[in-house]
């Protein structure tokens, strides 16, 4: 890893990032289809079904809130699938690039510093979204939807510092055989 340049680890942890948010949809998206869902995955992922602000998911709200206070003017709830779509792909992304600008610094990543990262992302979601008005504090929640909400953070944990790992080796043996 010796001469990645913070703006490289960024970059592929942005990456990474994209990756683990995929992998945990995936998953979020097979548990929906046994459960009974039958839209499929494209729609699913994209959130077709959210039309206004009244149902939409806890991403968009926070998409919503973010646009509002920045611009001092309400969101039209036309806009409430892209606030989702872009505030969703945007924190896990972003997470993404934190974890490569750290991970990035270190000799050789490990793929158990995933663990980490999805717990914390897991435990902050429940600090943070409680206190916005958006989730009921985490003593309202069963053990099993807890577990299954972890898993799934721990998944994208994983499946990030995987693809970071991935990313960085083959490249780092090119330049050098170079």
């Amino acid at each position: 890893m010796a001469g990645m340049t913070p703006l490289g680890a960024v970059a592929r942890g942005m990456l990474a990032g994209a990756a683990g948010t995929l992998a945990m949809d995936a998953l979020l998206y097979l548990r929906y289809r046994r459960g009974g869902g039958e839209e499929r995955f494209a729609p699913w992922e994209s959130a077709a079904s959210v039309q206004d602000w009244k149902d939409a998911p806890a991403p968009a709200q926070v998409g919503r809130r973010a646009v509002e206070g920045l611009f001092q003017r309400e969101l039209d709830p036309r806009w409430a699938r892209t606030a989702n779509n872009a505030t969703h792909w945007a924190t896990g992304v972003l997470a993404g690039a934190q974890y490569g600008l750290v991970v990035g610094s270190v000799a050789r990543p490990r793929i158990g510093y995933g663990v980490p990262l999805g717990a914390g992302l897991w435990g902050t979601g429940y600090a943070v979204l409680p206190a916005a008005g958006l989730y009921r504090p985490i003593t309202s929640y069963d053990r099993a939807t807890l577990a299954k909400d972890l898993g799934a953070h721990l998944l994208y944990g994983l499946t990030t510092a995987a693809a970071f790992a991935a990313l960085g080796p083959a490249r780092c043996r090119a330049r050098k055989a170079g």
